[in-house]
């Protein structure tokens, strides 16, 4: 009988072929094409939906781990760095030093004031910020509104600006609109003194005179100020305000007596305006101390008004200027034949009307006949043949030792820039012609203040002290000057004698005399160099006197010279007189006591 077919197994589908499981002869069923297993996959939206999943977390963390990079570690940098993008630094400015005459009258100081600047990145409106300013500043509206539409982050809108007239500007709360320090010089003294005082530039630094000598001394060191500000410029009131104080300047004490420069320099003005006198200068010297009480030229000019001064007028004529002194460097010519023992003050010479001189002939102011002079007489007549003779019994070389030593051919270290050293040449260069001129103050070149520091020597019992100009600086007196001694103290007081007798009967000065005042002292009248020719024609003269007062307890020394193109006038009668006023304020002002005693009798002629 036929079997009957069997019933499915559980889970196997008809006609399903059995597959042998590996090679024991097994079977496993075969998976229909197109069929998956259950739980071996996703579908198709799960994939889109993970991977949208994975593209919105990972930038989620990415963002998270920078946040935390930033707050958690490098926070604080980033906080300092915008700290520092908020601060600004400003300088403080140093309040410059003031320069005091001996009595502690100011000549310089300084003022507060303030350099109003912008940031026209920070403006948000030119126009409007420059016609609120346009009044204070007193500058055009149209400049300021070029000035704060550049595309610049610093622009100067004024300078030297009144601390009134910031307080407006601030109260204004203008943005981009700051303010610096920039103090204003000023010389209260006007052209009194200026050109010892000297001047600053527009950056504050000193150009000339004291200003320029103690500039370091003077402007102090500036401090900075370091504010948080915020987006218009402004401080903030919470934010960092730290500042480095400024150190002030230190004061610079001058030996100078400002009421004796005022009275100087007037005269000097008064030489200048008589026609003929184009530069006058003069030095008052203390004899003890070697201080200059006075200097000063004509003409001068006001420091405060520098930059708009001929800037061949900045200068000090006094120590810079170089002339030929003529007769007055004959004090060191009979000096060196006194303390030579060469002649005395009575010695007599016969002196000729002219003395030959090599292939040159010189002469004596007038041409005479012989005449028996005494030294003295020499002086007082101021005879360039008598000066001649007896430079020829001291010898060449030994008058130039004398020359030097009394500081003709070297600086005399005074507190100034530009001080020359004059000009005199080595004997052995000195042909005969030369040595006779050099002489009686030919052929060789001085200052004003070289001149006066000869005569200074003299004064002072032959004891030369270098001339300075400053007290103290900073309250420490400056270190005292140098002295040499030139001459014995008999010479010293013979020429004193001698030089009194040119000042009286006799003598080529008699208007250099002071009233109740025995005075000492010589004239001078030299040819003075033609710059157009580099030659001696037409180039009129430089007259000068020197002398000190009083000749019996000497106290001041006062040197004039005045140069004269066009006239040939001679020392004794324009520099002489000039030299009385200038004298007798001096000694009327330092109270000091008339001569006590009669001027001697002088014998001039043997």
């Amino acid at each position: 009988m036929p079997t009957p077919p069997r019933s499915p197994s559980p889970g196997r589908r008809t006609g399903e072929r059995l597959a042998p499981r590996g090679g024991s002869g097994a079977f496993v069923p075969r998976r229909p094409p197109g069929s998956r297993r259950v739980g071996g996959g996703l579908r198709p939206g799960a994939r889109r939906l993970t991977i949208g999943l994975v593209l919105v977390v990972v930038p989620l963390l990415v963002v998270m781990g920078k946040l935390v990079l930033l707050q958690g570690v490098d926070g604080g940098d980033y906080a300092a760095a915008a700290t520092q993008d908020r601060l600004r630094s400003y300088p403080i400015a140093a309040l410059r030093g003031q320069v005091l005459d001996r009595d502690g009258n100011p000549l310089a100081y300084t003022v507060e004031a303030s350099r109003v600047v912008a940031d026209p990145t920070v403006v948000a409106d030119p126009a409007r910020t420059a016609l609120a300013l346009t009044t204070l500043l007193d500058v055009p509206v149209s400049e300021l509104t070029d000035l704060l539409s550049r595309d610049s982050r610093y622009v100067v809108l004024a300078g030297q600006v009144s601390p009134e007239t910031v307080d407006a500007i601030d109260e204004l709360g203008l943005g981009g609109v700051f303010f610096e320090d920039d103090p204003v010089r000023l010389y209260p003294a006007g052209t009194v003194a200026g050109q010892v005082v000297g001047f600053v530039g527009r950056q504050g630094n000193g150009l000339a005179g004291i200003e320029q000598t103690f500039d370091e001394e003077l402007a102090g060191r500036p401090g900075e100020r370091r504010v948080e500000v915020g987006s218009g410029g402004h401080p903030i009131p919470s934010g960092i305000d730290e500042s480095t104080p400024a150190t002030d300047g230190e004061t610079v004490e001058l030996t100078l007596d400002a009421d004796l420069q005022y009275v100087m320099e007037q005269r000097l003005d008064q030489a200048c305006q008589d026609g003929a006198t184009t530069r006058a200068s003069a030095v008052v010297l203390d004899v003890h101390t070697g201080e200059v009480a006075a200097m000063g030229s004509c003409p001068g000019y006001d420091p405060g008004a520098a930059a708009q001064t001929d800037p061949e007028l900045l200068g000090n004529p006094v120590v810079s200027d170089v002339f030929e002194p003529g007769s007055v460097m004959k004090a060191v010519t009979l000096a060196a034949a006194l303390e030579e023992g060469v002649a005395t003050p009575d010695t007599v010479l016969t002196v000729d009307g002219h003395i030959q001189a090599g292939d040159a002939v010189v002469t004596d102011a007038h041409d005479h006949e012989p005449i028996d002079w005494t030294v003295t007489g020499v002086l007082a007549k101021s005879s360039n043949v008598g000066t001649i003779m007896l430079a020829r019994e001291v010898g060449d070389a030994t008058l130039e030792e004398y020359l030097r030593a009394f500081g003709v051919g070297s600086r005399t270290g005074i507190e100034l820039p530009g001080e020359s050293a004059g000009i005199l040449s080595g004997s052995d260069e000195w042909e005969e012609s030369r040595a006779a001129n050099i002489a009686i103050g030919q052929g060789v070149s001085v200052t004003t203040l070289q001149m006066a520091s000869v005569y200074q020597a003299i004064a002072n019992d032959g004891v030369r002290i270098a001339p300075r100009l400053v007290d103290s600086v900073g309250g420490e007196a400056a270190p005292a000057p140098e002295s040499t001694r030139v001459v014995s103290e008999s010479t010293a007081d013979r020429m004193a004698y001698m030089l009194e007798a040119v000042v009286g009967p006799g003598g080529t000065a008699p208007l250099a005399q002071v009233d109740g005042f025995r005075v000492a002292g010589k004239t001078g009248t030299a040819q003075r160099a033609n710059p157009d020719c580099g030659c001696y024609a037409g180039g009129g003269y430089v007259t000068t006197f020197v002398g000190f007062a009083p000749a019996d307890d000497p106290q001041y020394v006062v040197a004039v010279d005045l140069e004269r193109p066009t006239s040939s006038a001679e020392g004794g009668q324009v520099a002489a007189p000039v030299f009385a006023d200038i004298m007798r304020q001096a000694l009327t002002a330092d109270g000091i006591v008339p001569s006590g005693t009669a001027r001697p009798e002088f014998d001039l002629t043997g």
